[in-house]
C-alpha cells in the first residue's frame, strides 16, 4: 500500500496511530497514513506561530509566486491527483478530474487576489471635527487559521481554506476528513517544495477529540469549517472569541416553470440530482415542476435517470458509483423507506447493495418527511408539481436550510421575484443549485451556515481592517 505521511510544521511524519484508507467501491484498503496526536498538533501550532509575522510581511509578488507554483505543481500531477481522489472517495473519474481542475483554478484565483488585497481611503472632514484629517484603511492578516474540511470534495474544499490563507498571509492548520485525507497530503508535498515558510501550512488527519482543539484553543484566530449543521453550530458555540465561518448543509430546491427549456432542465437536473451520488451540499434534492409540463418532465427525467452509467469509479464512463460508506447508504435507505411508509411513491430506484444506493426518484412527498426536510446527502430526489410561482417559492423557503436554489424560467419577472424572495445564499437561473465556480461568493443562511467562501470572500474573513487617521 502507498504510504502518505502527515505534514506538521514543514515535516512529514509517521505516528503511532495508523490509518488505513479504503476504496468505498470495493471496501479494499489501498493506502496508509497516520493520525496526528496532541504532540504533532502542538508542534504544528508552534511552527505556525513562529512564522506568523514573516507570513504577514510577505510581499504580494511572493504570495503570488507561491500560489502559482502550487497551481503548476497540481497541474503537473493532475492524473495522479485524479486517481487518488477517485480511490479514496469513490468519486467517478470524470468528477474527480473536474475537482482537480477546480483546485488548480482556486489556487490561480487566490494568486490573482493576493495582488489586490483590500484597502480604502476615507475623507475624514465630513464633520467639523475631521477638518484637515484623512483616513487610510489597511487590512491585516487575522492570524492563525484552523480549517476543517469534509470528505465529499476532499481536495477543492480544503484548497478553499488553504489558498485564501496563503493569499491573506495567515498560517493554517487543516484537518481533512479521516475518510479522504490522501489528496490533501499529496498537496502537502507540492506546498513543501515552494518558498512558503515551513510551518505556514500543516495538514493533520486527527480523531475528533484531538481535532476539537482547533475549535477551543484560543491561539487560533479563525475557525473555518465545512460539514454538517449539527457539528458546525456546536463548534461555533465552543469556539470562544475567535471568528467562525461555517459552510454547512442544505436540501436545495429546483423550480422548473412552464417557460423553461424542458430538455435542458431535465439534463441539468439529472446531473444536479445524482452527481457523486448526491453527496454534495448543493445537490438538487427537491424538484418542483409546473403542472403543465410535469408529466413530460417526469417521463424524461426518470428515463434519463435509468440510463445513468453505474459502476467502478475508476472507469471514465461511470456516472454514479458507491457512497462514502455503508453506514450512510443504510441511512438513505431508511429515509426512503420511511417516506414510502408515509405515503410517498418510488418512481425509480430505491434499492441498496452494500455501499451503493440506486439513483432514486420519489413523488407524493411532504415537508415532514426526512427526504424533504433534512439533507439527504445521497442519490435521492423528490419530484412534485406546482401551479403558482409565488406559492412554490414559499414552499422552497419552508425549510431550515438556505444554501442555493435553481430556477428554470425565461420570464424576467419570475427571475426577479425568485432573487428577491428566495431565502438562500445563491439563486441560479436556468441551472441547478449544484452550480458553483470558485470565485463567486458561496454560502447560505439559516442552518446552511455563517459567512461566505469563494476566494475573495474567504480572504476578507481572514483579514482585519485597521484605520490610520492622519493630518492631510
Amino acid at each position: 500500500m502507498t504510504e502518505y505521511p502527515i505534514y506538521s510544521a514543514g515535516k512529514f511524519l509517521k505516528t503511532g496511530q495508523q490509518l488505513q484508507i479504503k476504496n468505498p467501491w470495493n471496501d479494499q484498503p489501498f493506502a496508509l497514513t497516520w493520525k496526528a496526536g496532541n504532540q504533532e498538533l502542538e508542534n504544528a501550532i508552534a511552527g505556525a506561530l513562529s512564522v506568523k509575522d514573516q507570513l504577514a510581511k510577505l510581499p504580494a509578488y511572493k504570495r503570488y509566486e507561491v500560489l502559482m507554483d502550487i497551481a503548476t505543481g497540481i497541474t503537473s500531477h493532475k492524473e495522479e491527483f485524479t486517481g487518488i481522489l477517485s480511490l479514496e472517495s469513490a468519486k467517478p473519474w470524470r468528477y474527480a478530474k473536474g475537482e482537480v481542475e477546480r483546485a488548480i483554478q482556486t489556487f490561480t484565483i487566490a494568486a490573482e487576489e493576493s495582488k489586490r488585497l483590500p484597502g480604502d481611503y476615507i475623507s475624514i472632514d465630513w464633520t467639523p471635527a475631521g477638518e484637515g484629517k484623512e483616513g487610510i484603511v489597511r487590512y491585516f492578516p487575522v492570524g492563525l487559521v484552523a480549517g476543517i474540511s469534509p470528505f465529499n470534495f476532499p481536495l477543492n474544499l480544503a484548497v478553499h481554506k488553504i489558498a485564501p490563507a496563503i493569499a491573506s498571509g495567515c498560517p493554517i492548520i487543516l484537518k481533512p476528513s479521516t475518510s479522504t485525507p490522501l489528496s490533501t497530503l499529496k498537496l502537502a508535498e507540492i506546498i513543501d517544495q515552494t518558498e512558503l515558510p515551513k510551518g505556514a501550512v500543516s495538514i493533520l488527519p486527527m480523531d475528533r477529540e484531538t481535532g476539537n482543539q482547533l475549535v477551543t484553543d484560543e491561539r487560533f484566530n479563525l475557525l473555518t469549517f465545512t460539514g454538517s449543521p449539527e457539528v458546525g453550530w456546536k463548534m461555533k458555540k465552543d469556539a470562544g472569541k475567535k471568528k467562525v465561518v461555517l459552510e454547512l448543509g442544505g436540501n436545495a430546491a429546483v423550480v422548473v416553470t412552464k417557460s423553461a427549456d424542458l430538455n435542458s432542465a431535465v439534463k441539468k437536473c439529472v446531473i444536479g440530482g445524482f452527481a457523486y451520488s448526491g453527496q454534495v451540499c448543493i445537490h438538487a434534492q427537491r424538484i418542483y415542476v409546473h403542472n403543465e409540463i410535469y408529466g413530460a418532465f417526469s417521463e424524461k427525467f426518470i428515463e434519463a435517470t435509468k440510463h445513468l452509467k453505474i459502476g467502478d469509479p475508476a472507469d471514465p464512463e461511470t456516472e454514479i458509483s458507491a457512497m462514502i460508506d455503508e453506514e450512510n447508504a443504510i441511512r438513505v435507505e431508511n429515509w426512503v423507506n420511511e417516506a414510502v411508509q408515509g405515503g410517498a411513491k418510488i418512481l425509480s430506484g430505491g434499492k441498496r447493495n452494500k455501499t451503493f444506493f440506486e439513483p432514486t426518484v420519489l413523488s407524493e412527498t411532504n415537508n415532514q418527511m426526512k427526504v424533504c426536510s433534512l439533507e439527504v446527502f445521497g442519490p435521492v430526489v423528490t419530484l412534485e408539481p406546482f401551479d403558482n410561482f409565488e406559492s412554490v417559492i414559499n414552499l422552497v423557503n419552508d425549510s431550515r436550510y438556505g444554501l442555493q436554489a435553481g430556477v428554470f424560467t425565461n420570464e424576467i419577472s419570475e427571475m426577479n421575484y425568485a432573487f428577491e424572495n428566495l431565502h438562500v445564499g445563491g439563486v441560479i437561473i436556468n441551472d441547478v443549485p449544484t452550480f458553483r465556480v470558485d470565485h463567486i461568493p458561496y454560502g447560505g443562511v439559516k442552518d446552511s451556515g455563517l459567512g461566505r467562501e469563494g476566494v475573495k470572500y474567504a480572504i476578507l474573513d481572514m483579514m482585519e481592517p485597521k484605520i490610520l487617521v492622519k493630518p492631510r
